[in-house]
């Protein structure tokens, strides 16, 4: 999973990071909310964690401007502001959560293993599709489909997205963990091993190919189209 933090603090930017990336979360930081900006436009996080108080922005202003680039990606706020009325605040304007700073570590990132559980672990259900992120099982009219690894990851992931054109970089920074390792063309064989043991048995296509731009979940059109 990707995590963008928004936070002009360096130390506590980096050790908020450390602490994720122990998880084996993958994570970008950005000082301020123009940066911020910038990496929701270009990539697709699971979640966004940022300071209620940046240098170029402070309060609603940052939900709203990250929501506007990618609405359905959840925000956490964080504020070293002992307060019940920035808490409030920061829920009303569309946070999904608030975690009051300084936090212990444990505390932190059990907080966030919890939203992300509760964001993310629900049935991806589309008519007659089943995908269960969970326990990496596809059913199809009640029948498991053998797509794993990370051919199921990548189905999952634009289908998570499906009202999007994903891009092969957007797709590698979301599910390698090392993506400068790797070619753009694992993206293409992982989708490749999808049609073959998905999409053409069944009759039926999950992933359109946009030339140039990337690819976009497309189920449940028709194969022919």
């Amino acid at each position: 999973m990707r995590v963008l933090i928004i936070e002009n603090d360096e130390k506590l930017s980096k050790i908020l990071s450390d602490i994720l990336n122990a998880k084996k979360y993958q994570t970008d930081i950005a000082e301020n909310l123009k940066d911020g900006k910038y990496y929701v436009s270009i990539r697709n996080y699971d979640l966004v964690i940022s300071n209620w108080n940046l240098s170029d922005a402070i309060g609603a202003d940052i939900i709203t401007t990250i929501k506007d680039k990618s609405p359905k990606v959840p925000i956490i706020v964080i504020s070293s502001k002992d307060s019940t009325e920035v808490e409030i605040s920061a829920l009303n304007s569309g946070a999904d959560d608030f975690i009051k700073q300084p936090c212990l570590p444990e505390v932190f990132i059990a907080r966030i293993e919890a939203r992300l559980r509760s964001w993310g672990t629900s049935l991806i259900e589309i008519e007659d599709l089943i995908i269960n992120p969970d326990e990496e099982k596809i059913i199809y009219k009640g029948q498991e489909i053998e797509v794993k690894g990370k051919p199921f990851e990548v189905l999952t992931h634009l289908a998570k997205h499906r009202d999007q054109i994903v891009s092969k970089e957007q797709l590698l920074d979301a599910i390698w963990e090392e993506p400068e390792l790797v070619t753009p063309n694992v993206i293409e064989v992982a989708i490749n091993q999808i049609r073959q043991k998905m999409d053409k048995p069944l009759g039926i296509a999950t992933i359109e190919t946009v030339r140039r731009r990337g690819y976009r979940f497309c189920y449940p059109r028709a194969a022919q189209e």
